[in-house]
């Protein structure tokens, strides 16, 4: 299994941009569950966690493909300083407010200047790659890899960012990933030599990804994807609280990551048969079903067993969406076309989040977990009624999808 991701690193300057992209998207698995522990400590109410978190994903979800289009057309160092010194001192602001007792306001105006300033630092990552290996069977791969860091970083960030709000102090886990977030990106920024060059739009190719079929498709899906790892992020911590061992969330939904590192490892290890698209199709499926049992258990240690099952289909079904939308957008606008799943899946989450904390509330976790269910439904149903959408052009590119 480790033998198609020997020499994957060997280029000058991969492991260097790899490791800055590591550690800069550190918070994207520490942010939502940092500040549900931050405000359910200070106000007991899920339903306002649960807000400020879908607004600051919400502002994510609406600023992401801006910023890969600027990323395409500036290049990414000079994108990613300024917003990234920007999005410390909105976070570091949120933390302040939420210090200082503030009105409840401004933690939604905080959590929305967080959002709005959050680079896709895996779509610029997985740029680089596509610069190295257009057109070739390594690009697998690679996104493979990254699905897999991905997943390492859902494992490690909720169970680290858990033990530091509940051990040490509700503020410990954002101040790690604000300091993860900062020094990680301003690395990523320094590596100028793997950076994609800047490539000029040629007629036609101004527009925005998000009007090309297959990308309008896939965004729909990871919605409803988004909407699910938003309300079981929320719900499961609930959960556990509910079952009165609230410090073992985050290593509950270290289980849902693991699953899906687990499976992003072998994965990429494999070569394929089937097409791109009906990879894709296969893995959405497996995941609906996967996630059916979590609705019906009232054991935390059976729910961790349940949630990695449920995970193994993950990174399939992210692993093969990018590789879909690399041979779907054009080169110049790539980074934008990316940034659009990282939105779409922000949306969802910011969605996921929202009704994770009211149905929490109004009818209990396992209850909730219904929603996580219907929105799995809704995402299989999208992506297999719209999959013909999804058919690879022989001339975009000389790998076999």
């Amino acid at each position: 299994m480790v033998g198609p991701y020997r020499g994957l690193f060997d280029g000058p300057g991969v492991k260097g941009f790899v490791l800055a992209g590591f550690i800069g998207r550190m918070p994207m698995s520490m942010l939502g569950i940092g500040v549900v522990l931050l405000i359910t400590a200070l106000t007991e109410s899920y339903a306002v966690a649960g807000a400020v978190a879908a607004t600051t994903n919400l502002a994510f979800a609406i600023a992401a493909p801006l910023s890969g289009r600027l990323v395409d057309r500036f290049g990414q160092a000079r994108v990613i300083v300024p917003f990234a010194v920007v999005n410390a001192l909105a976070l570091a602001g949120l933390m302040l407010c939420a210090r200082l007792g503030l009105p409840e306001w401004t933690l939604y105006a905080a959590g929305l200047l967080v959002g709005a300033t959050s680079l896709s630092l895996g779509s610029m990552v997985r740029a680089r790659w596509s610069a190295l290996h257009a057109g070739s069977a390594r690009l697998h791969t690679a996104f493979a890899f990254e699905s897999v860091a991905d997943e390492v970083i859902f494992v490690a960030g909720p169970a680290l960012v858990t033990v530091l709000a509940t051990a040490i102090n509700p503020y410990a886990g954002l101040l790690v990933a604000l300091v993860s977030m900062l020094g990680g990106s301003l690395a990523l920024a320094a590596q100028r030599g793997t950076q994609p060059p800047v490539r000029p739009v040629r007629g036609g190719g101004g527009g925005t990804p998000i009007l090309i079929p297959g990308i309008a498709l896939l965004s729909c899906v990871y919605l409803a994807l988004g909407a699910v790892f938003g309300s079981v992020d929320l719900i499961t911590v609930a959960f556990a609280e509910e079952k009165g061992v609230k410090s073992a969330a985050g290593f509950l939904l270290a289980a849902f990551a693991g699953g899906s590192m687990v499976s992003g490892l072998w994965f990429g290890s494999r070569r394929w048969r089937i097409s791109l698209r009906g990879r894709f199709v296969r893995a959405l499926g497996v995941f609906a079903v996967g996630l059916l049992p979590i609705a019906f258990i009232g054991d935390p240690r059976v729910m961790a067993v349940a949630l990695f099952v449920a995970g193994l289909a993950i990174s399939p079904t992210l692993i093969t969406g990018f590789s879909l939308t690399e041979r779907l957008v054009p080169a110049s606008l790539l980074t934008e076309g990316m940034a659009w799943i990282s939105t779409s899946i922000g949306l969802g989450v910011s969605i996921g989040a929202w009704a994770g904390g009211r149905l929490t509330e109004a009818f209990g976790p396992s209850n909730a977990y219904g929603f996580a269910l219907a929105a799995a439904a809704v995402a299989v149903v999208v992506g297999v009624g719209g999959s013909s959408l999804l058919r690879i052009p022989d001339a975009a590119s000389p790998a076999k999808p």
